[in-house]
């Protein structure tokens, strides 16, 4: 079997178990659950591997939703990516469930050509990249050992070579006050919700001061119990996001200094607590991406840069794409201009559109695993590009 003949035969397999992944991404997409709760999820994915005769690890890497199922006993490693959590409150406005099972239909169409070209594939399972860093656990956990090509793509309004990402890392600040009755006695008291908001404030100056590509943004948590109380404690989280790692950790200092301010202009205590660990900026790797963009081209759909920043946000694949080579690919799925997370994306989540798209981006996604087995030099030049 010829190139050109594995890559019809990847579309024509997509095209036999096209309502079993349509189904699966529906269910997932209905049954919307949070970062390392994705019990649903999990099962629907696994077991349609395993239906499909796979070899499957449920519970991978020390992670009660993640999964692994591996194909082949010898070749290059391709690893295939799948997410598949929610977000609070508007439920898959991200898309994961396109990613789940877009994942999914390429290993299965993949692996009945590993023994064919001589390549093993690795399709993981990758909860909680909503915050959680499932992906960077995962890679301390060995998940990504050995694999020499790491390949995903995500729901967008239009197809991307890659999201426009961001380095990223939360923060929780904690302000602890004085409660006293808010008019019996106010002096008595040390109002902590001042000190949030004083620092609320700061942070919206700072905006004015930091770097086109830099983002800060927050909300608060916690502002008290009852409005005759002075508040005796209050609580915000923050993402502060830039370019690069280095250039986030500046950052993260201005952000800590002003949190801090504020606390000490209303004469209360903060603690300020680093969530999880950075989110680093995607690693978009050339060749790998010229593969999926051909792949892609050759199914109808033209993959190009925007005309501006395209889909802007941060991923914890990014930690992955530091150390393995990597893609991030934007497959459309919406009508142009409609944002993620929003109402709006998570309807078309689940439309007609969506459900091309996912087959679609399968199939590409399929077709550029066969080329990282069957062309020595395009895993080389990924490589050679990875480490320049």
């Amino acid at each position: 079997m010829n190139l050109d003949e594995a890559k019809g035969a990847i579309c024509s397999y997509i095209d036999e178990i096209s309502d079993e992944l349509i189904t699966v991404s529906h269910a997932i997409h209905e049954n919307p659950e949070l970062g390392y709760e994705e019990h649903f999820a999990h099962e629907q994915l696994t077991q349609l591997l395993i239906d499909k005769g796979m070899n499957v690890t449920k519970g991978a890497y020390e992670l009660d939703t993640a999964f692994e199922a591996t194909v082949g006993q010898k070749g290059p490693v391709v690893a295939l990516l799948c997410e598949y959590d929610a977000l609070p409150g508007i439920g898959h406005a991200c898309g994961h469930n396109i990613i789940a099972a877009a994942g999914v239909g390429a290993g299965l169409a993949a692996s009945t050509l590993s023994e064919t070209f001589g390549g093993r594939l690795r399709i993981l399972g990758t909860p909680a990249e909503e915050g959680g860093g499932g992906k960077v656990r995962m890679l301390h956990n060995g998940a990504f050992d050995s694999v020499e090509a790491v390949l995903m793509v995500h729901p967008a309004d239009e197809d991307l070579p890659n999201i426009s990402s961001l380095a990223v890392q939360q923060l929780r600040a904690t302000y602890k006050g004085k409660a006293a009755h808010a008019a019996a006695a106010p002096e008595k008291g040390i109002n902590a919700l001042d000190g949030a908001v004083l620092g609320y404030m700061g942070v919206a100056a700072l905006r004015q001061h930091i770097a086109p590509d830099e983002r800060l943004h927050g909300i608060f948590t916690n502002g008290g119990q009852k409005a005759n109380i002075v508040p005796e404690s209050a609580e915000s989280t923050w993402y502060a996001r830039s370019s690069t790692m280095e250039r986030l950790e500046l950052l993260k200092t201005r952000l800590v200094e002003t949190l801090n301010g504020g606390a000490k202009a209303a004469g209360c205590e903060v603690n300020i607590e680093w969530i999880n660990e950075p989110y680093a900026e995607v690693l978009d790797n050339i060749p790998l991406l010229d593969a999926y963009m051909k792949n892609s081209e050759s199914l109808g759909r033209v993959v190009k840069a925007p005309d501006g920043d395209g889909v802007v946000g941060s991923t914890d694949l990014g930690n992955v794409s530091h150390v393995v080579p990597s893609i991030h690919p934007m497959v459309k799925v919406a009508p142009r201009g409609t944002a993620i997370h929003t109402s709006d994306f998570e309807l078309c989540a689940k439309s007609e559109e969506a459900d091309k798209g996912m087959l679609d981006s399968a199939k590409a996604l399929a077709m550029t695993v066969v080329d990282c087995w069957h062309d020595t030099a395009l895993l080389k030049d990924a490589k050679e590009f990875f480490q320049s």
